[in-house]
């Protein structure tokens, strides 16, 4: 059996992969000024609805915010500075980007994994795996 012949053979015996992104749902941040704080009162749900640890969320959302913050006794995400909820959101949804879909399939069924010191996104529903940038 040839090359060609067992890609043919490869390609038809591949599923096809059923569903979309379109059963994702990020609940929407809800975010309240106390202050020069912005508390994200949702964030443990957001973080849940993301499939992520609360540490790795809230780095990204320090890092692309440009501020401080930590996670409260009660789970939610207090961060120094006054952020709309528009602009939280906008920070979820680059989060979702890049650590939650795939970048082939673009669905959500994905794992962050270390490997040789860098993180990889490994999806489970295509098999695709892709450096991230942290």
């Amino acid at each position: 059996m040839d090359y060609d012949d067992m890609l043919d053979r490869g390609l038809e015996e591949t599923p096809e992969i059923q569903g979309s992104s379109e059963r994702f749902e990020v609940t929407d941040p809800d975010v309240r000024q106390e202050g020069n704080v912005s508390v994200f009162e949702n964030f443990q749900q957001v973080r849940q609805d993301l499939g992520r640890n609360e540490d790795h969320v809230m780095k990204f959302l320090q890092d692309e915010l440009g501020t401080s913050g930590h996670i409260d006794e009660s789970g939610r995400a207090r961060l120094t500075g006054e952020f709309s909820e528009r602009r939280i959101d906008e920070a979820i949804e680059e989060y979702t980007e890049e650590f939650v879909l795939c970048s082939e399939c673009g669905l959500p069924d994905t794992k962050l994994e270390k490997e040789q010191g860098a993180v990889i996104l490994r999806c489970e529903a295509c098999g695709a795996r892709s450096a991230t940038s942290q």
